[in-house]
């Protein structure tokens, strides 16, 4: 055998070009022929189809003492006679077109592939080789018998086919393979459909399933190229969705009974309730039967396009089970005058064609055995001779109701025709090929062809666009179907919407929901999830050995949320947000500080106004008696002095209530270290003046005094404040306090506080009050027995151990409140300390002066020291 690498010419079985043949005549014989059903018609160009007209190959017996009979088929498909015929028409249309391949007649060759990949491969390469008896040429080599072919109906053959072909660029246009891998360019290199591939289908399917909340879901596929690669697609789609398969079964070529229930079992006992399946109807038959057997009425049935049209199912039989189902289909499609050329076709049109007269046969049982059984004569032999046309025929072969896979022959026709077209339109050395080159039509190479097929982009009659991406699936549109209970108790099927598939939109799906037909009592869709969704504020947790479809819903933890339904994590909230109580939005969080609103708020508001107004009334008191005894001999000037820093001590309680400000933060700790500095370097001059008064009635200490006078005593509290002054004036300069919204105490609320700023400043502003506070009271304890009737000392070590405890006791009291009451620990130990002071100084003299006036005098002020004398 000779064999040629630029053509698939050679490749026709048993053909070989005998060397001395070709010495003699130089010609090639053909060797033998295949037996193979055909349809021909004669034309420039010829196209090749392939076509389900059988559904059984019969392989006879071998005996291994004979040349073995050829295989033969059974059981005519007038359905796929249809799709062959459809062909046959389109060619016809466009032969009678002067708009497309004008001066250019198209012919064919279709031949029955009997639903088997041996005799499918054995029909295309009698297609791409020729049955020529003998031609000649010594290469063995020439232009293919046809340009290109429309077929195989089924991806396995696809699959062989174009592995084969595709080596030599011979263009094949499948009208019903959906494999999705034949979309693989490296491999099937000139291979396209006019069919959407079991990708788009998956994605389609998946899009029904999203839209109904289906995400826990069985599937069943075919034992074959169709069912495996559209489950693998399926279960990746899924995937990528979040969605699960929970159960992924097989069902098998030979039908086993045991099989069968094994896979019913599995169905039952899982907890998905829609069940998704990718085979074609003779796989299912066995597992309907069984269905019917065991009364199983509680699953959605998903038919993929393969069976989601087909009439198997449509009895009063399999209604209680199957009524319901959701199904896609292919585009269908409307062919203006096809009907009325299926119904003109007869056998004597065409003798030649065998498959026309084995379908004549099958029509009206014109077989050798019946033809004795006819009565009338005359009818029959019209008949059975072809002479009549089929003008009351009603089968499906002429049913043109849903052109679906016939519509896509159609198709598929007109791209070949319209890339043939083009390829006519190059103008000289404007081709598209090496050196500017164009096509000849006489001697076309197949791979020429498939660069126009490509490229090809039209409209069809119906309104269809035409054209094919870069690995050569056409553009993808889906028919929706509902499986609706009819009047005679038999199921009819429904079109309720439309999946299309759009380069700009992606997959959109279009339902007609109040058009579906619910076979459950609610009426209404099954819910099938493996756990049900997640509402907000929760979060998803996959339970350990299960698909992600199986989960827990966890409540988000405080300060996060989740706003959608079945989030996998919960969002934590941005800093000055919060988690509300259903965690499911972030709120602005709580600004807490101490309010004048609030209870504790204002009852500190009220006694620092009270403090404050003790203060006044006192210095009123004194103010009226200051000419007393007792007045002028506490010190007059000291004593109000003292009065005017106590109220200011109140007042700056103020300044420590509201929402924190620069202009509070920076005032409320000099305010307050100013004015207890002021209060207790009075007092701390004012217990010196009284240790001085002491020693100087003594004759030793008599120029005590001189060193104590009014100057010294105004000078000793100013020096003694503007220390305290200084030190402020430094702190604020430096590290000024500020406002400061703490998320330390709680992480649900924003705490507003005054930060200190420096803390050496802080420290030393209290620690300079506390130094002044331990030498006046060490002060005054030295003195608190002096012999006086109403010894001050006293009175002044009594307010300074006070204000000593109060405040040691405010340091571990401050610093272990959290928030807002760490300034209420505040503002009470400056209100306690200051009424100390207040009460223990001024509320025995103003006793005596309001209650016990007689005792306001200087001898009983002075008492003691006269009986001693």
């Amino acid at each position: 055998m000779l064999i040629s690498s630029n053509t698939p010419y050679n490749l026709h079985h048993k053909l070989v070009c005998q060397v001395d043949s070709i010495l003699r005549s130089g010609t090639c014989q053909l060797q033998g022929h295949f037996k193979l059903n055909g349809m021909y018609q004669d034309g420039d160009v010829i196209l090749g189809g392939l076509f389900h007209v059988h559904f059984f190959t019969v392989f006879p017996d071998l005996s291994f003492r004979m040349e073995p009979e050829r295989p033969y088929c059974e059981k005519f498909n007038m359905e796929g006679f249809q799709h062959a015929q459809t062909m046959a028409f389109a060619i016809d249309e466009i032969n009678k077109n002067p708009n497309l391949l004008p001066n250019i007649t198209l012919g064919y060759h279709l031949y029955d592939n009997c639903v088997m990949l041996g005799m499918a491969f054995r029909a295309a390469i009698s297609l791409a080789s020729g049955t020529e008896e003998s031609f000649s040429n010594l290469n063995c080599t020439g232009p293919p018998p046809v340009v290109g072919i429309v077929g195989d109906a089924s991806s396995t053959p696809s699959i062989a086919i174009s592995s084969v072909l595709g080596l030599f660029r011979v263009p094949i246009v499948s009208h019903y393979a959906t494999c999705s891998c034949l979309s693989d360019r490296k491999k099937y290199p000139s291979f396209f459909r006019t069919i959407p591939s079991d990708a788009f289908q998956v994605r389609a399917m998946v899009q029904i399933l999203r839209h109904f909340g289906w995400t826990w879901v069985g599937l069943l596929y075919s034992d074959d190229d169709y069912g495996s690669n559209a489950a693998q697609s399926f279960q990746q789609e899924m995937q990528r969705f979040g969605h699960c398969v929970a159960f992924s079964e097989i069902l098998p070529n030979d039908h086993n009974p045991r099989d069968i229930q094994r896979i019913m079992g599995v169905i039952q006992a899982s907890t998905a309730r829609v069940v998704v399946v990718f085979a074609l109807s003779s796989f299912l038959i066995p597992l309907m039967d069984e269905v019917v057997l065991q009364n199983m009425t509680d699953r959605q049935w998903i038919a993929s396009e393969a069976w989601a049209t087909s009439l198997e199912y449509h009895t009063p039989r399999f209604l209680p089970f199957l009524a319901g189902t959701l199904g896609i289909a292919i585009r269908r499609g409307e062919i203006q005058g096809l009907h009325d050329y299926l119904l003109r076709l007869r056998p004597s049109n065409d003798p030649r064609n065998n498959m026309l007269r084995i379908f004549w046969e099958n029509m009206f049982e014109c077989s050798f055995e019946t033809r004795g059984k006819q009565t009338d004569g005359e009818q029959f032999k019209k008949l059975c001779t072809g002479q009549e046309d089929l003008t009351t025929t009603d089968t499906s072969y002429t049913d043109v109701s849903g052109l679906r896979a016939s519509y896509n022959v159609y198709k598929a026709v007109y791209a070949l025709a319209h890339a043939l077209h083009d390829l006519m339109q190059c103008q000289k050395w404007k081709g598209p090929f090496s050196g500017n080159r164009c096509a000849d039509i006489i001697n076309l190479k197949p791979w020429q062809l498939v660069h126009y097929l490509q490229k090809a982009n039209f409209t069809t009659g119906f309104g269809d666009h035409v054209s094919f991406d870069k690995n050569g699936d056409a553009l993808a549109i889906y028919d929706v179907f509902n499986w609706h209970p009819s009047s005679d108790g038999s199921i009819t099927i429904h079109k309720i919407g439309v999946v299309n598939e759009g380069a700009a939109t992606g997959m959109v799906l279009t339902l007609d929901e109040a058009a579906i037909y619910w076979n459950f009592e609610t009426k209404k869709p099954q819910r099938s999830v493996c756990s049900e969704s997640c509402p907000p504020g929760t979060r998803r947790a996959t339970r350990k050995g299960f698909p992600v479809c199986c989960f827990d819903c966890l409540p988000c933890g405080d300060g996060e949320i989740s706003n959608a339904t079945d989030a996998i994590e919960c969002t934590v909230c941005p800093d000055d947000f919060w988690s509300n109580p259903y965690n499911d939005q972030c709120v602005p969080k709580e600004v807490e500080f101490l309010s004048y609103e609030e209870p504790l708020g204002i009852s500190l508001i009220t006694a620092s106004l009270l403090g404050s107004c003790f203060c006044a009334l006192v210095m009123v008191i004194f103010a009226l008696h200051r000419n007393t005894p007792i007045v002028r001999a506490n010190n007059s000037e000291l004593s109000f002095l003292l009065l005017l820093s106590l109220k200011l001590c109140f007042l700056c309680v103020l300044l420590f209530i509201g929402r924190p400000e620069l202009w509070t933060c920076q005032l409320r700790h000099a305010v307050f270290g100013i004015s207890f500095v002021l209060c207790i370097s009075s007092i701390l001059v004012k217990t010196m003046v009284v240790i001085a008064v002491f020693k100087s009635s003594r004759p030793e200490g008599k120029g005590a005094m001189k060193w104590f006078g009014a100057t010294q005593q105004r000078c000793t509290v100013l020096i003694l404040t503007a220390l305290q002054m200084v030190i402020c004036a430094v702190w604020l300069s430096t590290a000024s306090p500020t406002p400061h919204k703490n998320n330390q105490y709680t992480r649900s609320k924003i705490v507003y506080e005054c930060a200190i700023g420096s803390v050496a400043g802080f420290s030393m502003l209290l620690g300079y009050i506390g130094l002044l506070a331990a030498v006046s009271f060490l002060l005054a304890f030295l003195a608190r027995n002096l012999p006086d009737n109403f010894n001050e000392a006293k009175f002044i070590t009594f307010s300074m151990l006070i204000f000593c405890a109060v405040w040691i006791a405010f340091v571990p009291a401050y610093v272990s409140s959290p928030g807002k009451y760490a300034v209420a620990v505040e503002i009470f130990a400056i209100l306690a300390s200051s009424f100390g002071v207040l009460v223990a100084i001024f509320a025995p003299k103003c006793y005596i002066i309001l209650l016990h006036p007689e005792r306001n005098t200087k001898q009983s002020i002075m008492g003691r020291e006269t009986q001693n004398k």
